[in-house]
């Protein structure tokens, strides 16, 4: 069975690729934990993050985006104590504020989902790509989406970031032609 190269290298990532990647995901929560691990795994291996994702999750009370919005000064010691998570701070306080960023968009757009997904006009985005080495590291919608979230006080939300966000919930079909998973994908729509 073909994947895509990536994900042949580690069991987690087989899971994760077979599973999730390049799945639409329209739950505000669920976008929200991406979001906030995309940034945390800037500078590292997204396997890294994936083997700290259920110690995030917990960290994170689940990734209520109220919850985080409204964490304190004890909240932010108590993460960069957790050695389950990436103690980094300024990645930690920007989890705080991106999800404070998250509740003004939702009274803005009236959900986190309609928001994001308004870049591909509401549909994933289908590409053909035959070789890893093709994919972009960014493009002018990860551009854009990066300067609007900037502009809203978001943090850890470089266009590069904010490709891989897209990857991963599957705003674009990222999966190489010859990967069985991309037709599945594509079916999805």
């Amino acid at each position: 069975m073909n994947r895509c190269e990536w994900s042949v290298s580690d069991p987690l990532y087989v899971s994760y690729h077979d599973e999730e990647w390049g799945v639409p995901v329209h739950d505000d929560r669920l976008l929200f934990e991406f979001l906030i691990l995309e940034g945390a795994q800037a500078g590292l291996s997204w396997l890294t993050i994936l083997k700290k994702r259920d110690n995030y999750r917990k960290a994170f009370d689940n990734f209520d985006i109220d919850r985080v919005a409204s964490y304190k000064e004890s909240d932010l010691k108590r993460l960069l104590a957790d050695a389950g998570i990436v103690r980094n701070r300024l990645k930690l306080e920007s989890s705080i504020k991106n999800a404070q960023g998250v509740l003004g968009i939702q009274e803005e757009y009236g959900s986190l989902d309609t928001y994001l997904w308004r870049y591909v006009d509401g549909r994933p985005k289908q590409n053909t790509w035959k070789f890893m080495a093709d994919l972009p590291a960014k493009t002018k919608i990860s551009e854009l989406m990066s300067k609007d979230l900037k502009k809203r006080g978001f943090n850890f939300v470089g266009p590069t970031i904010c490709y891989a966000f897209m990857q991963a919930v599957g705003m674009v079909n990222d999966h190489t032609t010859n990967c069985y998973r991309y037709k599945e994908i594509k079916e999805l729509v």
